[in-house]
């Protein structure tokens, strides 16, 4: 009868591992050391297929260097082909948020890939004398070169999800921009009345401002390019081979499609957690613009009847169980509160970075974690505001063109031509009369009603003047 258990050794003593678990001994302690937020490594999919990534190149440059026989790195190189595959992702089991400095990240990895090789060998799981997850599939490295170089590589992936959500966005308002391109309303600044614009400059507006944050996004990208693999324990490179450095991260580039680059000094590489800081920086203001925008966009589709009423979200779903009728701007306010957390997590972010002591940071997990996170929930919230509100915003064309029409704010133009005073004299009386600015203009002969009426254009109103 065959066991369900079988039995694995480590240096606090011997512990029953299930027979057909992939991972191992240290695994094991991780899941009983941290029973944290419930969510395994195993559910980000970047992270997992990155480190199996940087266990296939230091297998390989191990082997091109001699320090690793060709049949332990063909079997350690189709393991980590498995799991780049998406095989056994359900096998890395610890959670996201460990202590250790990501040591249990490292040894769920080095057991998953050692016990999947030693299958493809046609060797039993736990056969540890055949291939070693520390001897053979650790070879030159650490955890504090590993996890760090992963933890890049994979954000790097997890980043071009999300820019081509922002792109998709940003394309979608620019599409409403051209749509709404002819439609006259009031602008505004700290909420009060100002001078005329389009509805298609305003939301031009919102593309451009994603757009700038997508090339910020690319520039903080470009510094986690930079890794220490090769650097082991503390950036000295102990036990590994002189070349081994360059070798390691150009494989990984190469095997990766991700232009890495070695860090040149691997101690400060090892301990430092900038390019962390830059990458979160940078997610907050996109969050804090995207935010931003949303609160535009319901203030803008407020009302029905009460509010600003320019613009028609589309409606979602009912937006009250005890108000008929009532929809909410449900799409604008789920991005907002992905914007609040990811606000929070820069802070989380900028806590970690700063507590790192000596020549290691031993928080680089709850890093990962929030960069994840944040990376993620904008992405999705992107996507979400696209298919969800943007494509189906309609112009309130009647309202819009009345209040033009109406608006105190239209003498702002008329500055140039009547003056200040006259000016202001006129703002006030449409507000105090009613009657509207043409009207006052005319009937004090400050203007003649052909030159009224030329400024009034819109061509005039919404642009600089021709010289």
């Amino acid at each position: 009868m065959t066991s369900a258990f079988r039995r694995e050794h480590d240096l606090l003593g011997d512990r029953d591992v299930p027979a057909d678990a992939y991972w191992g001994i240290h695994t094991l302690r991780a899941r009983e050391n941290y029973p944290i937020t419930g969510r395994s490594i195993g559910s980000y999919s970047h992270l997992i297929v990155a480190l199996a990534l940087v266990k296939r190149a230091a297998a390989e440059a191990n082997r091109q260097l001699g320090d690793l026989d060709d049949r332990r790195a063909d079997a350690i190189a189709q393991a980590c082909r498995d799991i780049e595959g998406g095989a056994l992702h359900d096998q890395f089991v610890v959670d996201v948020i460990q202590g250790g400095a990501g040591t249990s990240t490292n040894m769920n990895a080095n057991e998953v890939i050692a016990n999947r090789a030693l299958e493809r060998l046609g060797q039993p799981l736990g056969a540890y004398a055949e291939l070693h997850p520390l001897n053979h599939v650790n070879m030159a490295q650490s955890t504090n070169d590993v996890y760090p170089t992963t933890l890049k590589l994979a954000l790097t992936f997890a980043i071009e999800e999300l820019l081509d959500a922002m792109r998709t966005l940003q394309q979608d308002f620019a599409a409403k921009a051209d749509e709404f391109s002819d439609i006259l309303k009031m602008g505004r600044t700290q909420l009060q009345d100002a001078v005329p614009m389009t509805l298609g400059q305003e939301f031009r507006t919102y593309a451009v401002m994603i757009g700038e944050d997508v090339e910020r996004l690319r520039e903080a990208t470009a510094l986690i390019r930079e890794i220490n693999l090769g650097a082991t324990a503390i950036g000295t490179g102990i036990n590994t081979n002189i070349r081994y450095s360059r070798l390691v991260t150009d494989i990984l580039a190469d095997l990766s499609g991700v232009p890495l680059v070695p860090a040149d000094n691997l101690i400060e590489a090892t301990q430092d957690t900038g390019a962390f800081v830059q990458l979160s920086g940078v997610l907050k203001r996109v969050a804090c613009k995207l935010s931003k925008v949303c609160n535009d966009l319901r203030l803008l589709s407020s009302g029905p009847q009460a509010g600003f009423g320019e613009i028609f979200l589309p409606e979602r779903a009912a937006g009250s169980s005890i108000m008929p009728g009532k929809v909410n701007p449900i799409i604008p306010e789920v991005v907002n509160q992905i914007a609040f957390e990811v606000i929070g997590n820069d802070m989380t972010v900028t806590m970690a970075s700063e507590a790192g002591q000596l020549q290691l940071n031993a928080f680089e997990p709850i890093i990962a974690h929030s960069l994840f996170k944040s990376i993620e929930h904008l992405a999705a919230g992107c996507r979400t505001l696209s298919a969800n509100c943007v494509r189906g915003i309609e112009a309130n064309r009647a309202l819009l063109a009345e209040r033009v029409r109406t608006s105190a704010g239209l003498a702002t133009a008329l500055n140039p031509y009547i003056g200040y005073e006259n000016a202001t004299w006129v703002a006030r009386e449409a507000l105090r009369t009613g009657k509207t600015v043409s009207e006052l203009v005319l009937s004090r002969n400050l203007m003649t009603e052909s030159a009224l009426a030329k400024v009034l254009s819109p061509e005039v109103l919404t642009a600089p003047r021709a010289v």
